[in-house]
């Protein structure tokens, strides 16, 4: 929840640069504003965007046969806020889909928890699907199902990448060893 400057409105949160880009229908809608503003406050030029609905994330994770997190204190989650709250214990788990969106949302407040801790999970769970991707056990599998798990999914995600760019994102970072990524 970064305070920034949203390029035509004032200061704002960062995450209400799309639905204002959204609402006032400007050219390329609330994606454009959104890579607009997260531009002018890196100063990075931003080409890409990708918008995946909460049910092709957890579609994606179930089909590559979970995420592996190592939880460290208890937490309770939720199911995307609607009060179905249930208490996972610290231990190693490897989360289906609906348990690692639980954990990448919550803000568990009971443990002094707030929106930066909720960040660090959700690069915890993007960097345990590559992992996962990855694993030359869980390789083949996966690309056996590609084409019907693209075809499944493809609806919930919304980018302006071609399939050809995706795939060559994906092969790049494939090629980066996990400890030259930071955050």
């Amino acid at each position: 929840d970064l305070w920034v400057s949203i390029p035509g409105f004032d200061y704002n949160k960062i995450n209400s640069a799309y639905k204002l880009g959204e609402d006032y229908e400007l050219p390329g809608g609330g994606p454009q504003l959104a890579m607009d503003t997260v531009e002018e406050f890196l100063g990075v030029p931003i080409q890409y965007y990708a918008k995946v609905e909460f049910s092709a994330f957890t579609r994606l994770i179930d089909e590559i046969g979970g995420v592996k997190i190592n939880i460290t204190q208890p937490m309770t989650l939720d199911w995307i806020g609607k009060g179905q709250k249930f208490t996972i214990e610290p231990g190693e788990y490897v989360l289906p889909g609906t348990y690692a969106l639980a954990y990448a949302r919550t803000r568990d407040e009971a443990y002094g928890e707030g929106d930066i801790a909720r960040g660090g999970r959700q690069m915890e769970i993007i960097m345990a699907i590559r992992d996962r991707i990855l694993d030359v056990n869980n390789l083949p599998n996966l690309i056996a199902k590609a084409p019907a798990l693209y075809q499944e999914i493809s609806g919930s995600v919304t980018t302006n990448m071609s399939l050809a760019q995706a795939i060559q994102l994906a092969t790049l970072m494939a090629q980066i060893p996990r400890e030259n990524m930071h955050t």
